[in-house]
């Protein structure tokens, strides 16, 4: 869409503007996704309903079922994924009669007899996690987000998530040794080396794979916790502008709702009507993005 704005009747200034695509669809993913195209999307993100878990919603999956009530709804997240694109799944096993059930393993080994690749593992750590007390164990502080893939070849813009090098640089490069001035190998053979001379005059260093988010988030009527800075920062080293991502868990709508400030197409999916009215309210003010610089325009509080 071009939009042509007039100044002093002879003067024009030609501004392209270009939607953002939001769908938020009401039913259960298995089916929805049907109606979508092989190798539509760029990224997947979700957090599905934990076994046991959000019964009084979305009605609780027994662990010992999980892995076989999941398996065909990620055979839909792998015909839809592109072959370059990823899926992040963000879970945690539960405890069941005094020990940790198996039902992520499970999952994980399943998915990957499925076709897809467990490329890597995410921790990420609450800082605000949730007080309490148990017999036999602390409280939990971090949650997995597995990475699979459909090939070894898929997008990744490790540059958008850059973080700053911090404190310790200061002093850890002020007085370099000999051997931090070559490439120093592995005293036990492992193959690996490092020349910390490299990160002289740097400012920003590629993180880490333990994410550190509090656990704040749009939660009203809503069961589940997701902060927005998980999606956002999956879309930042996954996607690029317009791509199109994909939450088949939506909930209340936080993955569409980055997606929109993050100018990324979406598509939620939940079973519950009165979630996915939720999610709608939440994105529908959102409508164009005019592609100019920032500073140039108001900014839109409600988006």
């Amino acid at each position: 869409m071009v939009l042509i704005t007039f100044l002093n009747n002879i003067d024009f200034m030609v501004i392209n503007m270009e939607q953002i695509k939001t769908e938020i669809l009401t039913g259960d993913c298995l089916d929805i996704l049907k109606n979508y195209p092989d190798n539509f999307f760029n990224l997947i993100v979700t957090s599905p309903p934990y076994a046991d878990s959000r019964n009084n919603t979305y009605g609780g999956i027994s662990p010992n079922k999980y892995v076989q009530w999941f398996l065909p709804r990620a055979r839909e997240f792998l015909r839809v994924l592109r072959p370059d694109g990823t899926f992040i799944l963000n879970i945690k096993e539960k405890a069941v009669n005094g020990e940790r059930h198996t039902y992520v393993i499970e999952l994980i080994l399943a998915l990957k007899k499925q076709g897809w690749l467990w490329t890597e593992e995410f921790a990420w750590h609450k800082k605000n996690c949730f007080p309490g007390k148990w017999p036999n164990r602390f409280r939990d502080a971090w949650e997995r987000c597995l990475q699979f893939n459909k090939s070894k070849n898929f997008k990744m813009y490790q540059e958008e998530v850059m973080v700053p090098m911090g404190a310790w640089a200061k002093t850890r490069l002020k007085k370099l040794s000999v051997t931090d001035k070559i490439r120093d190998e592995s005293k036990v053979n492992s193959g690996f080396g490092k020349n910390v001379s490299n990160w002289l005059k740097r400012e920003m260093a590629y993180p880490t794979n333990v994410l550190h988010f509090a656990t704040e988030c749009f939660n009203r009527n809503h069961s589940a916790v997701f902060p927005k800075a998980l999606p956002e920062w999956f879309m930042k080293l996954f996607t690029k502008e317009y791509d199109w991502v994909l939450d088949p868990f939506a909930g209340s709508g936080t993955t569409n709702e980055v997606a929109q400030e993050l100018n990324r197409n979406s598509v939620g999916i939940d079973i519950l009507p009165e979630y996915c009215k939720l999610a709608k309210e939440r994105t529908g003010n959102y409508q164009y993005r005019i592609c100019e610089e920032e500073a140039e325009y108001a900014s839109d509080n409600t988006r």
